[in-house]
């Protein structure tokens, strides 16, 4: 058994777990916030057979889009003005991490 936390953007947190109960996936999803752009991400605790492992991915591949946005970073700032300017970065997609399970109960 492996546990699968899934760190997504709240924009794809609706369509994903939509897949994930079509796919008689269960899941528990938490709200979070990202640390880098400061916007709200979805974390979805997954506890899978391993055998479903590789379809729960192909799922998080499907429904968690990969895009490009202009942010406003205060890390880049214009010298002469002293304002922020945005910035083009790559955002979305999924954080995955698969954990090995050494005992799985439920009450």
């Amino acid at each position: 058994m492996k546990m699968i936390v899934a760190i997504v953007q709240s924009k794809d947190s609706n369509r994903l777990r939509r897949a994930f109960n079509k796919a008689e996936v269960q899941v528990t999803q938490l709200s979070t916030t990202g640390g880098f752009l400061r916007e709200g991400n979805a974390t979805f605790l997954i506890g899978v057979k391993d055998e479903r492992v590789a379809e729960v991915l192909e799922i998080i591949k499907k429904n968690a889009e990969s895009r490009e946005q202009y942010v406003t970073s205060q890390m880049h700032i214009d010298v002469e003005g002293g304002s922020a300017f945005p910035v083009n970065v790559r955002i979305g997609g999924a954080t995955v991490f698969i954990l090995p399970v050494e005992k799985f109960l439920k009450f």
